[in-house]
Formats: C-alpha cells, structure tokens, sequence
C-alpha cells in the first residue's frame, strides 16, 4: 500500500470512507437528500465567507471550470485569461470551445502575477466580459493573489472565474471580500475527498450574466443554469452522486473542526521548502510558495522518473512527476489536506533523503532532521 503524497487526490480519512458506504436513497424523489445537499451547500458557503449561492455538481473538478466558461462564453466575447501556469493557460481552451475569444495575459510561470502589471495592462484594455484565474496552478504550485486581482478587475466590472481547486482549504479564501463571481473546487485537494465532485460558488451578478445571454447555453451537464432553481422546485438536473457527497459532508465537518488547517498548512509547507533547499536541490519557483504543494526541480544528471520509482517502489511513497512543459522537470509534493500533518511529510523526507543517497546525488543533510527542526519552531 503506497503513501500518497501527490497533489491531489489526496489521503482520506476513515469517517469520509465510512460516510460514502451509508445506505442510499433515491436521490431524485427523497426531499430529505435535497435538504442534505441544501444544508451542505450552506456549509460550504460559510467556510468560503460568501452569501453567493452554491452548487456541488456529480464530476471532477475540472467540470467547474468548463461550467463556468460554457454558462458565461457567448460567441465572440471577450475574455481575459490571466497565464502564469499550465493550467492558467488552458483556461483559453474552453473559452474558445464555446466560441469566445481568449486574450491572453502572460506573465512569469515562476513568479506570482503582478496585480500592478495587470492594472497597466488594463488601462489599456479593459473590454472583457469576464476574467479566468487561478489560484494554486498545481504544476508550479505558484499561488497568486486572488483577492488583489479580483478586486482589481471588479474595478473594471470584467467577471471573474477563479480556479481555487488546488487551494481553497489549504489558503485563504474570502469570496466576498475578494469579490469573485464564480469560485471552482474539487473534492479532491485539500478537503480530501475521493475525486468526483465539484463545487461552484456563484454570485448573483454571474447568475444575471448567464440569465441575460443571448444565445442559449451551448451544454447541458455543464450549464450551470440547471441548479438555479433546484431548492424551490426539489428538482436536481439528473441523478445526484449521493454516496459521494455524504462523503463529501463528512470532508467538511473535518474541516470545519480543524482549527488549525491553515496554520498547519503553512507550517509543513515552509518546512518542507527548508529542507529541500537545504538538501541542495532547487525548487522550481522563484516566489510566491503555495501552502498546498512543493514542486522541486530534477537534479541535472538525474531523471524524474529515478527519483519517483524508487521512492514508490522501495520506500513505497508516491509523489509526483508534472506534465506539458515541465514534463520530466520537475517532482511534486503534495502537502494538502490529510497529506498536511508533520508525521505524513517525514515519511516523505526520509524516502527522499534515502533515495538521492542511493542514485548518488551529493545530498547535504538529512531531509527529516531539518524538516522536524522547522516544524518544532
């Protein structure tokens, strides 16, 4: 049995296994479910600090951000991906899908975007029915400020859509204050939840958007549209995933009496990059350091793949390679949710520290020793 320590999904606990083999009901026909989903999508809101409406849609978490795209993109609209990452960057693919058209604002894929760079880019253009960001871009793990950048395109009333599935949880998240229109989530990340689920927060002034379009939605499943008036009616779309989300529920109690989430995400996170720095390895990044994940650049002389297979299949952790163009690159930890306790990233250090040893890399110090030593600060 591997420990997973990949940036999503992530480990689950054994009240959220628990709660997805309970007894199920007919989800369609049952008022109780739809005042279970009710109540659970209240909680969510609450833990995002918004009075926005929220959805939990039956799909993975990239289900959230073609929603959004196809429920906000009319053909020809304009609208604004902000690129600082892999998946910054492939927002414009479903905007285009659905036939709008992507202007891209490309910034350092090792570096936060820079709200003031993207206020001089604004003043010059600023026709944008909406706006993509993301929040942790998970290949990188590059965190950008969301709540700098959504206040500063509501100043311009562009609409914002912002990916937060690599994040919320692990980082702080103020809907409201921040001013986003459409936040997307995944089970899967830092609530640790098995993947299958998305969450979406959508504001009024999104909703009207989407009302007022006029052409119609080009999807069903991902129109998000159909859940407007779930509640009133007691109607979903089609058959809700009910095992899945009582697992769900159960992810978000735990979070909910996790006092310390953020504080222990901080506190891996930063002892995690100390030990890897210490260890003479270089982290991919040159600022602005996801609590979610560490993403550390292969050693030159060595191969991603190396490092990966022996520590799964000698020391039986898994963590994580990337893909597109930091394939091969660079290796991923994942330090979110379940995964953010001090003793799951010890094993991590120790099977690392044993695996560059033995593929002769000139490693400077016990990983563990300077992880603890962070963590015990």
């Amino acid at each position: 049995m591997y420990k997973i320590m990949t940036p999503g999904p992530t480990r689950v606990k054994e009240n959220v296994r628990l709660a997805r083999s309970l007894e199920c009901t007919n989800p369609d026909i049952d008022p109780a479910f739809c005042e279970f989903y009710k109540e659970t999508c209240d909680l969510l809101a609450q833990l995002m600090h918004t009075k926005n409406e929220v959805y939990i849609l039956g799909g993975e978490g990239i289900l959230g951000l073609e929603a959004a795209c196809a429920s906000l993109t009319e053909p020809n609209d304009r609208v604004l991906v902000i690129d600082n990452g892999i998946f910054g960057r492939g927002f414009a693919d479903f905007v285009t899908m659905y036939g709008g058209k992507a202007v891209s604002f490309v910034s350092d894929y090792q570096q936060p975007v820079d709200a003031e760079e993207l206020r001089s880019f604004l003043e010059k253009d600023s026709d944008f029915k909406y706006a993509t960001v993301v929040h942790c871009d998970t290949p990188s793990g590059v965190l950008n400020d969301i709540h700098a950048i959504c206040n500063l395109l509501a100043e311009y009333n562009i609409l914002t859509v912002v990916d937060s599935v690599a994040a919320m949880f692990g980082e702080v998240v103020n809907v409201d204050e921040s001013k986003i229109d459409i936040l997307c989530g995944g089970s899967q990340k830092a609530l640790s939840a098995p993947p299958g689920l998305t969450m979406l927060w959508v504001s009024e002034k999104a909703i009207a958007a989407m009302e007022n379009r006029k052409t119609p939605i080009a999807a069903f499943y991902a129109n998000i549209l159909t859940f407007k008036n779930y509640y009133a009616e007691k109607w979903f779309p089609y058959t809700m995933p009910i095992s899945d989300i009582y697992g769900l529920r159960a992810a978000i109690d735990n979070v909910i009496q996790d006092k310390e989430i953020l504080s222990r995400h901080e506190k891996v996170a930063r002892a995690t990059r100390k030990a890897v720095l210490a260890a003479g390895l270089q982290l991919y990044l040159k600022e602005g350091y996801a609590n979610t994940v560490t993403v550390i650049q292969v050693p030159e002389g060595y191969t991603d793949k190396q490092i990966l297979d022996v520590m799964k299949e000698t020391y039986q952790v898994m963590i994580a390679g990337c893909f597109d163009i930091l394939a091969g690159k660079v290796i991923r930890i994942g330090h979110m949710g379940e995964n953010a306790y001090p003793e799951n990233l010890v094993e991590v250090m120790d099977a690392m520290t044993k695996t560059l040893k033995g593929l002769g890399f000139p490693i400077q110090c016990d990983m563990t020793e300077v992880f603890l030593a962070e963590c015990n600060q």
